[in-house]
């Protein structure tokens, strides 16, 4: 929260202006991985970042190749987003669970926390039951699935973070059968345990997504078969019984993706509401160039 001076604060009630506080919006980076224009993590978060550049009293702030050396940046944060690699070695797990008990701290302090793309998911072991408190789910090796293809949302959930977003398809490495909290299928919304789940772009995959390949292991895995014709969330939001609120977004794999205007508007969207921004009536608008796509890449071997 920010606090206006006592003479600031004066001089907005002679005037008649109401004060406004700012939401602190940061926005976490993991180390470069995979080819050119995959997992392009650290262009990613800048590229969001100047997105939101006109919504009005918004702080954002960006990390750079993994978890920061400062940690001071995470100061009032209203909302912390981390876009990173995951799994075993994922940022949030090292130091022997001194990460893990800081985040925790901050979401009982009321501090939104979202995860995306390689980033939802984790070890079960090792930070499992966090994830399910924290933001509803997370991807479970062997259990859950990370196929490429192109899934249509076509119907949207009365949200804010919909504001805006029209149907649309994208391809992706859209993963789903997400471990969710008390074994929900994700796919519609509930309240376990006082927490309430919503989820956001949903969808449908074939027969033959559900088949594989999956990135690794390939599959098939028969309970994925199981579940044909079961719509799948890609995007989910929690409400927290003590008013935190959580995020998991599954798609980021291509850079390029966020050159389609409902999927960055939709992720947007989503961040604002994590913070506790007013999330606009049309949206969070913006505007991504070929420019924009192409600055800020990682260095990395072309193949």
């Amino acid at each position: 929260m920010r606090l206006f001076s006592s003479a600031i604060l004066a001089l907005a009630l002679l005037t008649g202006i109401a004060s406004a506080e700012t939401t602190k919006l940061v926005l976490v980076a993991g180390k470069p991985s995979h080819p050119p224009r995959m997992h392009e993590f650290n262009a990613g978060v800048q590229l969001l970042a100047k997105s939101l550049s006109s919504v009005e009293d918004l702080e954002t702030e960006f990390v750079l190749n993994g978890w920061p050396e400062d940690e001071s940046v995470f100061d009032n944060a209203d909302a912390v987003v981390f876009y990173m690699d995951g799994g075993g070695r994922h940022e949030v797990v090292k130091e022997e669970g001194r990460r893990l008990k800081l985040i925790d701290k901050w979401v009982k302090n009321g501090v939104g926390v979202g995860f995306m793309h390689f980033g939802v998911e984790v070890v079960a072991d090792q930070a499992g039951e966090e994830f399910k408190d924290w933001i509803g789910g997370h991807y479970e090796h062997m259990f859950s699935c990370n196929p490429f293809w192109e899934p249509k949302f076509v119907t949207l959930p009365d949200h804010p973070i919909t504001r805006g977003v029209k149907p649309f398809q994208i391809k992706d490495e859209w993963y789903f059968n997400m471990r969710f909290a008390g074994d929900i299928a994700g796919n519609e919304a509930a309240e376990v345990d006082g927490v309430k789940f919503q989820p956001i772009l949903v969808a449908v995959p074939s027969d033959d997504v559900r088949d594989g390949p999956y990135v690794y292991p390939r599959g098939p895995y028969e309970h994925i078969q199981a579940n044909q014709g079961r719509a799948e969330a890609m995007m989910w939001v929690v409400n927290r019984d003590d008013g935190g609120r959580g995020l998991g977004f599954t798609g980021g794999h291509f850079h390029d993706n966020w050159g389609n205007d409902d999927f960055r508007k939709v992720v947007l969207n989503g961040l604002l509401w994590l913070g506790k921004h007013e999330v606009p009536e049309g949206g969070v608008e913006s505007a991504v160039t070929q420019a924009d796509l192409d600055a800020n890449l990682d260095k990395k071997n072309r193949r």
